[in-house]
């Protein structure tokens, strides 16, 4: 593949709901180029982009992939997204990488949840966008209402340049509105089509359309805006170039019509792309002294590389893919890793084409590629010649919504399970591992429940590591609420030489927050050097509350007399009194359980409100106010139990059929309903007995 410059470049990220045909698009592009032979299938599991064993399984993409299409002495990277919202993040990735975003639509289903979440990542980069009305050969296909779904939900920016002759079974060309001519394709999948007339019972149809398209193009170019109210003829190539304008300003989003199965409409959408999609633009670094400067795609400026995903390969290591920003980068070279402050050696430099890595001795300004055995590199690094030592953006990834608590299933798991589960959260940000120091688990998150599930079946398939996964324990403490004063208890035993001997009286008194220790000790009833002795023994037994084993907080103790044997008595002996008679004063002062309790903000459409409101309220959550948002949205602020809410990921999906989007954190404890307190102490014990 040879070397092309910035202004031959395009680079597009295919998004779309799941199931809209990217993956076949990526596919009918590369064949119809001639870079493929053979038209892969999805349903087969032979497409290139769909390269992991796992998408072939599933029958969907579950990693972004990159494929490169030469077209016309163009080269456009071609990146194809999934769709799903579990894997959100290689979504947000890719918009980093990208300068145009297509977005493909079901001609069946018109605008789905994640068309919405497209049209927003590509919205929140400033990207230009495109719509494409995919599976127009479909059954239930309508292009007007999939046109009309687009428009009631993006606004009139929505502008159709083609639109189809026929639907369902009868498509067979599309009207071009621009060259007002009808293009025919062939039976065949080879993309072919032939130019005719526009057929006289369209002709009116698409006026209308043509009539709209114009004025939006006219509307954002002052000359031909003048020309048209002065009624002179617009020329094709005028509007064309008004087009390509308006596409980069966002000011209009043009509508494609494809069957990319059959291979038809792809041609013409290559074509299209290639004159009208922006070529790679300038970008907004910071430099060394904190000040903002401009990198201009230019192969003869400093190079600057940035880092928008990595995959760790248990054959070749961590694999980096990056955006050439400006300058030039060549296999063998150095640069600087800005962020790490880490100079590091480029190998052999690849064009990924799905799985496939194609050698490339450079690569120019605007162009990307990938390189091995970066190991000092992440994801949202940026690499710079040391000359001009500049950092791009990071990469905002949605914060991770669902927690599991995994573990090895064999000993031979164990040893490899740690470094394992690093490198899976090197390869997807919106992943972390960390350990609970409470319950001592390893807690995987990440942004869905099939999410965590998919990540595991990769450790298992790439690392050979088999981990299975259960919700997380929730982290209960006990408390007291009365004031239990002067418990006593005396440790005393002879057993032959010195004896053990610690005699203490505690008191004990609910307090808001935390553990305080106190002494009241009078004439020396309890020696100066046995109270840190005592304190120790309190501490220690707060690991462990009598009710159900949960640490203990929330408590003031007391020491408030005690004796002492000047030769028994020892450290030890205080620390085991003191541990006892905080046991019993805890049993006599009413213990009660605490449970975790999150701030939870729901963003949702009004639409779902209800519904949203009633299923909080099963969650024992307590509603404290609701803002309006933007859009028809709102959101709801409430406290809710953590244990009601660790699948809320899942839930609030299928509520809102994944328009729903929530934060939460830690907020308070908060004492546990007391019908609940009896099956959460008879889940612990089950829990403690399974580990004896």
């Amino acid at each position: 593949m040879k070397e092309y410059d910035a202004a031959k470049i395009r680079n597009i990220g295919l998004m779309a709901h799941g199931g809209a045909g990217k993956t076949s698009l990526a596919e009918a592009m590369l064949f119809s180029s001639g870079a493929i032979s053979r038209l892969g299938r999805v349903e087969d599991g032979n497409t290139t982009s769909d390269w992991d064993p796992e998408e072939a399984k599933r029958g969907m993409s579950i990693n972004t992939s990159l494929v490169p299409v030469e077209w016309n002495d163009h080269k456009l990277n071609i990146v194809d997204t999934p769709g799903y919202a579990d894997f959100a993040g290689e979504v947000i990735s890719a918009a980093s990488a990208v300068d145009l975003a297509a977005i493909l639509l079901d001609a069946s289903s018109g605008v789905e949840v994640g068309t919405e979440y497209a049209w927003r990542y590509a919205e929140d980069r400033n990207l230009p966008r495109v719509l494409i009305v995919n599976k127009i050969d479909r059954e239930n296909a309508s292009f007007a209402n999939t046109l009309a779904s687009a428009q009631a939900n993006f606004g009139n920016v929505v502008a159709p340049l083609y639109i189809p002759l026929g639907e369902e079974s009868a498509f067979r060309g599309v009207v071009d509105l621009l060259a007002m001519q009808a293009i025919i394709f062939s039976d065949d999948t080879s993309g072919d089509a032939t130019t005719e007339e526009v057929p006289a019972d369209m002709l009116d149809e698409a006026e209308t359309y043509r009539l709209e398209l114009v004025e939006s193009i006219a509307e954002n170019d002052e000359d031909l805006m003048m020309k048209y109210l002065e009624d002179e003829e617009l020329t094709v190539d005028e509007l064309r170039a008004g087009l390509k304008s308006a596409v980069a300003s966002g000011d209009i989003v043009p509508v494609f019509v494809t069957a990319a199965t059959t291979n038809r409409g792809v041609k013409l959408l290559l074509d299209t792309l290639t004159a009208i999609a922006p070529a790679p633009g300038a970008r907004v670094a910071t430099d060394a002294a904190g000040e903002e400067i401009t990198l201009d795609p230019d192969a003869g400026e400093p190079t600057a590389i940035f880092v928008w995903k990595t995959i760790a390969d248990p054959f070749v290591g961590k694999l980096s893919y990056f955006r050439v920003v400006s300058g030039t980068v060549s296999s063998d070279s150095h640069l600087q890793n800005a962020n790490q402050d880490e100079d590091q050696r480029l190998g052999q430099l690849f064009v990924l084409r799905g799985k496939d890595q194609i050698n490339a001795p450079k690569l120019s300004a605007g162009d990307i590629g990938a390189v091995a055995k970066l190991d000092e590199t992440h994801t949202s690094d940026t690499l710079t010649d040391p000359s001009r030592l500049v950092t791009l953006p990071a990469i905002d990834f949605p914060a991770p919504l669902f927690a599991a608590a995994v573990s090895p299933r064999t000993k031979a798991d164990l040893d490899k399970m740690g470094q394992a589960l690093t490198r899976l959260a090197e390869e997807d940000p919106t992943i972390s591992v960390t350990r609970d120091s409470d319950s001592g688990e390893t807690i995987l998150t990440g942004l869905g429940e099939s999410h965590v599930q998919i990540a595991l079946e990769k450790v298992a398939r790439k690392f050979g590591v088999n981990v299975d996964f259960e919700l997380p324990s929730v982290p209960y403490r006990e408390t007291v609420l009365k004031t239990i004063e002067g418990v006593e208890y005396k440790h005393k035993k002879q057993t032959g030489g010195h004896g053990q001997y610690g005699h203490v009286y505690l008191s004990i008194v609910p307090i808001d927050n935390g553990f305080e220790f106190e002494e009241t000790i009078f004439g020396g009833a309890v020696p100066r050097n046995y109270i840190p002795a005592v304190e120790k023994g309190v501490r220690e037994a707060l690991d462990e509350g009598v009710l159900a084993g949960f640490p203990v907080t929330n408590i003031k103790v007391v020491l408030t007399d005690g004796s002492y044997h000047s030769v028994d008595s020892s450290e030890m002996a205080f620390k085991l009194a003191a541990s006892q008679a905080f046991k019993r004063a805890q049993e006599l002062a009413n213990p009660i359980l605490l449970e975790p309790v999150n701030a939870l903000a729901v963003t949702i459409p009004d639409s779902y409100t209800g519904d949203v409101m009633s299923d909080l309220t099963s969650k024992r959550a307590h509603v404290t106010g609701m803002v309006p948002g933007e859009n028809g949205s709102s959101t709801i602020e409430a406290t809710v139990p953590a244990a009601e809410i660790q699948r809320y990921a899942t839930d609030l999906r299928s509520i809102t059929q994944g328009r729903g989007t929530f934060t939460t954190e830690f907020s308070h404890y908060d004492q546990v309903p007391s019908h609940l307190v009896d099956s959460i102490v008879a889940a612990r014990k089950e829990q403690e007995a399974a580990l004896v």
